[in-house]
């Protein structure tokens, strides 16, 4: 029997490769959309209007620490914020989740693909050459996931609590009146997106059974329910990351007049 000499010594050129599927078209989809979601989400965060209509507020805005809706916590724009500076309420709360995703297990290996093709699929050339991997910086920072997470769940409680906050209408008699919008379930299912993608997420699956070699049969249901979601951790952060963009977008919309919320109750 005859062997063939393969050589390993020889790198691929950037983009080279013997695959014939097409490989090229995931990185392309992850690079159009995130591209398109950061794009969309740094207009809307310095735009500081439109960002909330009757009892809805934007996800982008929420929790409003400063601002000049109701829903702000300690008031309109404080006198230390920078006179060079666009105030916006996104601008003090945005870096936080915008964090927590940009350091995410999934998002990483998605971007590592589609802007920095570290490679850009596998099995497919690419244009750095040495590694120095995730125990070197800058990598290294992305540990801070872990800490993240925590903000998450803060963030979670809140954009709960926005939703709540979503079934009082204001009434015209004074006051506020119990009521369902399009809006109001638009912001529910943000949370439930949201929800899927929070507790999926492999630092929270590490934390309640990971990191033991025994656990009591409570931790053993909860990394069960943890591992079911993170299962699907792809597909919840997309999802999520598609309801929060249309959140804002509804809102704005009724904000700015072009559409009106369609009650349903």
């Amino acid at each position: 029997m005859s062997f063939a000499q393969v050589s390993w010594d020889r790198r691929r050129g950037f983009g080279q490769t013997m695959r014939r599927d097409r490989w090229w078209q995931m990185p392309l989809l992850v690079f159009l959309g995130l591209g398109a979601f950061v794009v969309y989400t740094t207009w809307a965060a310095f735009q500081g209007k439109n960002y909330y209509w009757g009892p809805y507020l934007s996800p982008f805005y929420s929790p409003e620490i400063f601002g000049s809706s109701p829903f702000a916590w300690f008031g309109p724009m404080p006198a230390w914020w920078p006179s060079w500076l666009i105030f916006s309420p996104a601008l003090i709360i945005l870096p936080f989740p915008g964090l927590f995703r940009l350091t995410c297990y999934y998002y990483r290996g998605a971007y590592y693909k589609a802007f920095w093709a570290d490679p850009p699929s596998c099995a497919v050339g690419e244009p750095r050459k040495t590694y120095l991997g995730e125990r070197h910086f800058p990598l290294i920072l992305f540990n801070v996931h872990r800490y993240f997470f925590y903000i998450a769940l803060f963030f979670l409680g809140v954009l709960a609590y926005d939703v709540w906050d979503a079934l009082w209408f204001p009434n015209p008699a004074g006051g506020t009146q119990f009521g369902i919008g399009l809006g109001t379930l638009i912001l529910a299912a943000n949370v439930v997106f949201l929800g899927g993608y929070t507790f999926g997420c492999h630092s929270l699956r590490h934390l309640v059974g990971g990191r033991f070699d025994r656990i009591s049969a409570f931790r053993q249901k909860s990394y069960e329910c943890v591992t079911c979601l993170n299962g699907r951790h792809q597909l919840w952060a997309w999802m999520s990351l598609f309801s929060v963009g249309i959140c804002d977008i509804y809102i704005r919309l009724c904000a700015s007049g072009i559409i009106r919320d369609w009650r349903i109750i």
